[in-house]
Order: C-alpha cells, then structure tokens, then sequence
C-alpha cells in the first residue's frame, strides 16, 4: 500500500537518527519538552485506572508509557512516522506491554473511521503538523468519549514571523512538511461537544485538557 503524501513528509521529516535520540532523551531525563510534561501532569489528576488511550501523532509513545504507568488499561498509538513508530513499538515491548497496546501506521484522519473509541484521547503537537485542523479535531474528539488532551502552539507574533523561513526551508528540502499556527483550536474542541477544565501555557505551547459533559458527575 502506498502511504499518503502527509505519512512520506513525516517519515522524512521524523526520521530514525530523531526518533532514537528522543528516545534516549526520554528515557534519560523523562519527556524532554515542558508542555508534554504539562499535560501528563494534568492527566495525572485523572482516575485512569482502566481507561482507555488513544494516542494521536505519539511520537515514541511517552504518553503512552507514562500513562500506562498510571493505570491505563490498554493504549492504541497512531504515528506517521515509520520510524518513530518502530521505536513507540520497541520500546513498548521491551517494557513489558506489548499485549495492552496497538500500533498503526498513517494519517489519522484517514484511519479514523476503522479505529476503536478511547476513555482518553491525545494530541500532543499534532495539530501543528497538520494542514487541515478541523479535519483532524472533528475525527479525533469523536473517538474520545470522556476526555480530550492537546497540546498546540501559541499564536505569538515572533512565530508568524519565522514561519515563512521554516517554510522556506520546507520548500528548499522538496517537501510538503509545514508548522502550521492554526486559529480557532479551542473553540473547535468546545464545539465538538467538549469542556476544557484544564489550560496552562508555556512560552511557545498551549495545553488543555478538555471532558464531555454528561460524563461529570456530582
């Protein structure tokens, strides 16, 4: 089967020599970047104990790992990069989890459809790398039937203005790999039916956690 061209760019883009240095980093130190401390921070404050993970765009699987760690029962990651995949996927293994998680390879948006719902769904710096961001938030906050994590960029002015040299290089690599700064990604979430109870910042990072209202109860 031919992989999309969004799956080709972020296999290029997050290509083996990063994932095995994420990896190195995680395992060293914990997760290396702040906002995705943050969110696991939050999700902490969850009762976990056997809920459900769907992980969107996870990377080497931290949160996976992490939260697995916390009482999650069973995790599904969905990664467009090969390489990162393969990693998510060793290392889940050598962990011991191997039988409690699921791999797939592709564009979530296009997987979607064939996907299971999870107690828990994750999008941590996705949504950045995605061309089309209600596509992507409409399939994922329907596969989450209690609670919605997401970290995304903040539109601060310094970005914009470095976004045409991260394209520039894009462009000069002959890809189609871009940052993107969407607008509107809360009110998108909060629209899909969600509330967010969760919201801190970091310099560059958004992070909010959000719940569907008829699942809190009294």
């Amino acid at each position: 089967m031919t992989c999309c061209r969004h799956c080709q760019e972020a296999g290029e883009f997050f290509n083996d020599e990063k994932a095995r240095t994420e990896l190195r980093q995680y395992r060293k130190d914990g997760p290396p970047n702040k906002s995705t401390r943050l969110l696991i921070d939050g999700l902490r404050t969850l009762d976990l104990s056997s809920a459900t993970l769907l992980d969107v765009g996870g990377g080497v699987g931290m949160i996976q790992h992490e939260l697995m760690a916390e009482g999650v029962s069973e995790a599904t990651l969905v990664e467009a990069s090969p390489a990162y995949l393969e990693v998510a996927e060793n290392e889940t293994r050598r962990r011991g989890r191997a039988d409690r998680a699921t791999f797939q390879h592709g564009d979530f948006v296009d997987l979607a459809p064939e996907l299971p719902e999870a107690d828990l769904v994750t999008l941590d710096r996705v949504i950045c790398c995605y061309p089309h961001m209600n596509e992507l938030v409409q399939a994922s906050t329907a596969k989450a039937t209690r609670w919605y994590g997401v970290t995304y960029p903040r539109t601060r002015w310094f970005l914009r203005w470095a976004k045409p040299v991260t394209d520039l290089y894009c462009w000069w690599k002959d890809m189609d790999f871009r940052i993107y700064l969407h607008e509107g990604v809360d009110r998108a979430i909060q629209s899909a039916g969600f509330r967010r109870f969760y919201h801190v910042k970091t310099f560059l990072w958004h992070v909010a956690l959000y719940e569907r209202p008829e699942t809190v109860t009294a």
